[in-house]
């Protein structure tokens, strides 16, 4: 156990271990980029993982070099706040809900120890997104049941927190809003967050072609804007805890973000 104090009026808190898990590297920077700057600088234990590596992600590179391109980027990312970079190792396009994908996905949460994870939202555009967070969701259950074997990594004593970031633009595939439970503030870190996308240096081509953004990184902070302007200030990043038994219903995540938190009796469509 390590104990964080904040200088002599902030108190001290024990340190815990966000593992973040999105399909490929750039979603978590975009979707909760802000929030994991903000717990790092607490002090906590960050890990930024990925489902893929991205290797469809590009034009001019075979799937191969893509890949550790796209590796090599997220570590970069990560390691703006400090946090480490891990990749599940799905080919992109190629994660689908089976028996074998979850085993493999609680061999690795097992393997993080993670105290709070945030993961992919139910419904979003991209099937990667959508395969993510059923499978981490459900691997989540199955961390803690011992019989239930996966590899060498041993069974978690007990379900981590678990929470959905937003949809890409807050919106599930048939363009209706998605409204969080939550928002954390993230103002203060946007510099931050806008430094880890960035990283992603690969992207900026691809995307232009695959989604017509002339430039994501503007496209993310857009995006932060407009949800921040939901709960009445200037940047925010929205997240939703899955409750249903028998995870955890503390608010852990939100007892961290402390005074960035933003109640969702503030939200306004």
């Amino acid at each position: 156990m390590v104990l964080i104090c904040l200088g002599e009026s902030g108190g001290c808190h024990v340190e815990k271990h966000i593992l973040s898990i999105h399909a490929h590297p750039d979603d978590a920077e975009t979707l909760a980029g802000g929030t994991l700057a903000l717990l790092a600088s607490q002090g906590h234990r960050i890990t930024i993982a990925t489902m893929t590596a991205g290797d469809c992600g590009a034009v001019e590179t075979g799937p191969e070099e893509t890949a550790n391109i796209r590796k090599r980027e997220a570590a970069t990312a990560a390691a703006v706040i400090g946090a480490a970079s891990a990749c599940v190792g799905f080919p992109d396009l190629g994660i689908f809900n089976n028996d074998p994908s979850r085993r493999s996905v609680v061999e690795f949460i097992r393997s993080m120890k993670p105290d709070v994870i945030l993961t992919s939202a139910p419904a979003d555009y991209h099937p990667d997104h959508e395969a993510t967070s059923l499978l981490v969701r459900d691997a989540c259950f199955a961390v803690s049941v011992p019989n239930y074997h996966t590899g060498d990594a041993r069974p978690l004593e007990e379900i981590p927190h678990l929470y959905f970031m937003d949809p890409i633009e807050g919106r599930d595939r048939e363009g209706n809003a998605v409204p969080p439970q939550f928002g954390v503030n993230v103002e203060a870190v946007m510099d931050a967050k806008r430094r880890m996308l960035l990283a992603h240096e690969s992207q900026r081509d691809w995307v232009k072609r695959q989604h017509g953004i002339d430039n994501y990184a503007d496209a993310m902070e857009s995006w932060t804007r407009s949800r921040g302007g939901h709960f009445g200030v200037a940047y925010a990043e929205g997240f939703r805890q899955y409750t249903s038994h028998p995870y955890p219903r503390s608010r852990l995540l939100q007892e961290l973000a402390g005074r960035h938190l933003l109640s969702p009796n503030a939200y306004r469509e």
